[in-house]
């Protein structure tokens, strides 16, 4: 994240794509894209014609899983940090 070239306010400038909406986006498709593929996993697990393609849900279940935990601590350490600048300045 950049700093502001104001030396008196120097206040993060967090692009769009890195925004509290915009993760919040990600997290909710990822969280469906997470239960698609555990369905996929108990279908592909049940039907012997699809048990060795059961490769595909999994390592979709793991990629999501990876891309929700990194956005939640992405979350976390941005409203980690609001919380704490509030605090010092109230």
């Amino acid at each position: 994240m950049l700093y502001d070239q104001n030396p008196v306010h120097r206040k993060l400038i967090i692009p769009w794509y890195d925004s509290q909406t915009a993760c919040l986006i990600v997290l909710v498709f990822m969280l469906l894209v997470f239960l698609f593929a555990g369905m996929g996993i108990s279908v592909a697990g049940e039907s012997m014609a699809f048990r060795n393609m059961i490769w595909l849900p999994i390592l979709l279940l793991i990629l999501s899983g990876s891309v929700i935990i990194l956005t939640s601590i992405r979350l976390f350490k941005r409203w980690k940090h609001h919380f704490t600048n509030n605090l010092d300045l109230g």
